[in-house]
């Protein structure tokens, strides 16, 4: 569905999951609620990831880290390349309707 076009509006993918993990989509032209919604969503997510790596160049040079603060590193890590990923699927399937 991503990237698809459906009666002059573009299916969106959300930063969102729905029910069981299932990805969610908008139809629109980019100007509604639910898409500015969107984008205010994936700049937290962008802007959390960058202090994220911040967090991880600190802890990784630290000498004495133990296996649980890199388990939770490497589980947040996890997540926010998950949202990251999510945000560049979206983005690069509305560049391509572009074209």
């Amino acid at each position: 569905m991503r990237g698809e076009r459906y009666e002059g509006c573009a299916a969106r993918l959300l930063p969102w999951t729905g029910s069981e993990g299932k990805p969610c989509y908008v139809l629109g032209d980019g100007s509604g609620y639910v898409s500015r919604l969107a984008d205010g969503i994936e700049g937290v997510q962008l802007d959390m990831a960058d202090e994220l790596l911040e967090h991880a160049a600190d802890l990784l040079g630290e000498p004495r880290v133990t296996r649980s603060e890199l388990h939770f590193l490497a589980s947040r890590l996890s997540e926010s390349l998950r949202d990251v990923k999510r945000v560049a699927e979206s983005r690069g399937a509305r560049l391509e309707g572009r074209a």
